[in-house]
């Protein structure tokens, strides 16, 4: 279980590295929650994500040697990008196992930062067991997206941040709202987060058919979603949440709450129309939960979290000319 300190340890390396990006208020969400909503745009940052966070704080830790030797990950477009910028930073060769029907901007974007992409079928083919195949051959280390406590600490710098910039602006929030795949972000935010704001509740949002982290949460045990399950939310379509994310979740998280496709592409349209944001599907899912009242919010500050704004063109377009 990783503490406050090793969150501060990787917002020191992360200095310089990673943008602290803005909490931002808007009268029109105000409005529609009838409370304070903070948003914590982190599809400012400097690849369109928070996944550098994790990747440079675990990839500046490897020794010289496993440096020389490159790495692997494996990833839906996010943490590839991660990976790539923390590789080009660090002199490290980075090798990333993708879907083909990632978000060609995420494959793009991969191999502008000096990514070497390797694609496969994400509905026949095992990401996790590629990336290891691949890691064996070359003798190179391994960068999961989010089951390793050097990721989560370089993840949990958001919540760091997020109790740091409510306090400045005196506004601490009463609850928070994560997006969560297999639940980096969400367990590390939580850590620094009941850290700095001790009575803060936090919950994790999900697409609606990749809930298993909210259903986990209920059941007490770690659970997978259904075969065949489909989102838009590329980003969150993890298979079950990860093992350590899934202890603090356990220790530290109210319930979770989830959102379906439609409601996803109304927080985009809302997200561009009054905030003036690019936003991905999965980034949204936080604010859709806030814009779909999945929580209470009249009366009280509640701080989400936009994870990522790596959408293609094509379908950015398409669902902000046609509403639901």
């Amino acid at each position: 279980m990783i503490d406050i300190s090793a969150i501060e340890a990787a917002a020191g390396r992360l200095e310089g590295v990673a943008v602290r990006t803005p909490l931002i208020c808007n009268d029109e969400l105000d409005r529609v929650a009838g409370g304070r909503v903070l948003v914590k745009a982190e599809n400012l940052q400097a690849i369109g994500s928070f996944k550098i966070r994790g990747a440079y704080n675990l990839m500046s830790q490897l020794s010289a040697a496993e440096a020389a030797q490159g790495v692997v990950a494996f990833s839906s477009g996010n943490h590839a990008q991660g990976v790539a910028l923390a590789g080009r930073l660090l002199g490290i060769h980075a090798a990333i196992v993708m879907p083909e029907d990632a978000p060609r901007a995420k494959i793009e974007n991969t191999r502008r930062l000096g990514g070497e992409v390797i694609t496969y079928d994400r509905y026949t083919g095992d990401r996790e067991a590629i990336a290891s195949r691949i890691a064996a051959e070359r003798g190179a280390a391994v960068v999961p997206s989010y089951d390793h406590e050097h990721i989560i600490a370089g993840q949990g710098t958001v919540g760091l941040e997020i109790a740091e910039q409510a306090l400045e602006m005196r506004m601490p929030p009463d609850q928070v709202l994560i997006n969560c795949g297999g639940g980096g972000l969400s367990a590390g935010s939580g850590v620094a987060l009941k850290a700095r704001l001790q009575s803060v509740s936090v919950r994790t949002v999900e697409p609606v058919d990749f809930d298993d982290t909210a259903r986990s949460l209920a059941a007490g045990e770690r659970l997978s979603i259904a075969a065949g399950a489909r989102s838009i939310c590329d980003s969150l379509l993890a298979e079950s949440p990860g093992k350590l994310p899934f202890e603090i979740h356990r220790r530290l998280f109210d319930p979770g709450l989830t959102v379906n496709d439609r409601e996803v592409r109304d927080a985009m349209r809302f997200a561009f129309q009054h905030l003036k944001m690019v936003v991905e599907p999965g980034g949204a899912v936080s604010l859709a939960a806030v814009l779909n009242g999945k929580i209470e919010t009249v009366g009280k500050t509640t701080a989400v979290v936009i994870s990522g704004g790596n959408v293609d063109l094509e379908q950015f377009a398409a669902i902000q000319e046609t509403a639901d």
